[in-house]
């Protein structure tokens, strides 16, 4: 079943110093400046940067699926399934991969696996049970250590009893060692939730006790975060990082210890204790000969420039972390508003005043405004962790002008009632193609 998945989105202001930007570069002003530049039609499917095929599967579906991949790889290269999972478990089950691998260099493959040891240890006996490794321990230590590990809720990430060696356990050992079932189910239920989750087309919807997973060939299913286009994965894992760490909380006593005084609030220069407004480009000047010529007669220089860094770097971040933040504030109110709306309508109906059909562009307008929000809130990480250049212009000018448009729907749907039909709903569409455009030019799915 093919549909379109449609994902929220973020929102929020401009770029850290965008006048220095904008000013000394003109060719992006006036691109996007009249709405009548933007094409009139609405964006088709294939249009959309956000758009992908995907399957809704139960988990019978999923099972039947993973089997399938198990299957292909056990007729290819004749070896049993517990080895088959286990291989393509540990290469995020990418069949052509292993079966290229294993065809070449067998033995290689198991061992980068941890499936099988460089070197074997021991010979077996009839009373003690060993993996590959030939490690020794009898039936009922495995028992006891594979019952502690699963009740830890390890599964796949089993590995041998003995010190220093990491060969994994296999999933048919285990079920032959195991002794009570319960637990052989537990082990059976976490580890299909296992290659559910280190499958890259697979993905259990994040809603709370969904069973239903999501499957598509078109992407990946990188990182379980909420949806953060434009900025991918890894920058939205640093930015989220960045934001919770407390070494902030360093960098803002660091940058705030010595820029004026508290009583007289004179200000002055870090670096020669100057006057600071008649200081003037001087002030860089004057930094870097210090640093380059008395650096090793005062050390207490560099920790100045040191220092001086820290606040200028501490700035970027605050303008970015604020307008990242406003935004994600506005988005709670926004939700205040829908609920507003949606309450409006129903009186509306129940007074006989138009039908739910009459007065649905409303709570589309309203649902648009937090999409459009959503995605402008997640353009902030995006443009923090970009390097200065050409592209970085072009981003952050197609990033305020979402942010006008966006600002003007808010407005307009904070007032639908009194707003012409006509002029909200091209309000609505000169957003969602400003949204659009950005999303067309920057993600990177």
């Amino acid at each position: 079943m093919s549909e379109e998945m449609k994902s929220q989105e973020s929102d929020n202001d401009s770029d850290y110093d965008q006048s220095d930007h904008m000013d000394d570069d003109d060719d992006y002003c006036g691109y996007y400046d009249d709405p009548d530049d933007l094409d009139n039609d609405k964006p088709k499917k294939t249009d959309d940067p956000e758009y992908f095929e995907y399957e809704l599967l139960q988990l019978e579906d999923v099972e039947r699926f993973l089997n399938e991949e198990v299957e292909v790889l056990c007729s290819s290269q004749k070896i049993k399934p517990s080895l088959a999972k286990m291989l393509l478990h540990a290469h995020n089950w990418k069949k052509e991969f292993v079966i290229e691998c294993h065809s070449k260099n067998p033995s290689k493959l198991l061992v980068d696996s941890k499936i099988i040891p460089k070197v074997k240890h021991q010979v077996a006996r009839e009373d003690m049970y060993d993996l590959s490794c030939g490690h020794m321990f009898c039936g009922e230590c495995w028992d006891y250590f594979c019952q502690v590990q699963i009740q830890q809720g390890t599964t796949l990430g089993i590995q041998c009893m003995a010190n220093d060696c990491d060969v994994l356990v296999p999933e048919d050992f285990l079920y032959s060692v195991l002794g009570k079932p319960d637990l052989r189910e537990k082990y059976s239920r976490f580890s299909f939730l296992e290659y559910v989750k280190s499958h890259p087309a697979l993905r259990f919807c994040p809603g709370p006790n969904c069973p239903i997973v999501v499957k598509s060939k078109e992407i990946n299913f990188k990182c379980g975060i909420e949806y953060h286009a434009p900025t991918d994965c890894d920058v939205i894992k640093k930015w989220l990082t960045k934001c919770a760490d407390d070494s902030e909380t360093a960098n803002y006593i660091s940058a705030n210890t010595k820029d004026q005084c508290s009583k007289c609030k004179y200000d002055f220069c870090w670096m020669c204790l100057g006057d600071w407004k008649a200081h003037g480009s001087e002030y860089y000047e004057c930094s870097r000969y210090k640093i380059l010529k008395f650096h090793d007669e005062n050390p207490n220089i560099a920790n100045e420039s040191v220092h001086a860094q820290a606040r200028e770097a501490l700035k970027k971040y605050l303008f970015y972390f604020e307008r990242w933040e406003n935004h994600a504030k506005s988005l709670k109110l926004e939700e205040q508003t829908l609920h507003k709306i949606t309450s409006r309508i129903q009186d509306k109906v129940m007074n006989s005043t138009g039908t739910w059909i009459d007065w649905q562009y409303l709570l589309d307008a309203a649902n648009l405004l937090k999409k459009c929000r959503y995605t402008l809130q997640y353009t902030y990480p995006y443009a923090y962790y970009m390097e200065k250049c050409a592209r970085k212009q072009l981003f952050e000018y197609q990033q305020a002008q979402l942010e006008a448009e966006v600002e003007n729907l808010s407005w307009k749907v904070e007032r639908a009632e009194i707003t012409h039909r006509g002029d909200l709903e091209n309000q609505m569409d000169i957003a969602e193609k400003r949204r659009l455009t950005l999303l067309k030019d920057f993600l990177d799915i």
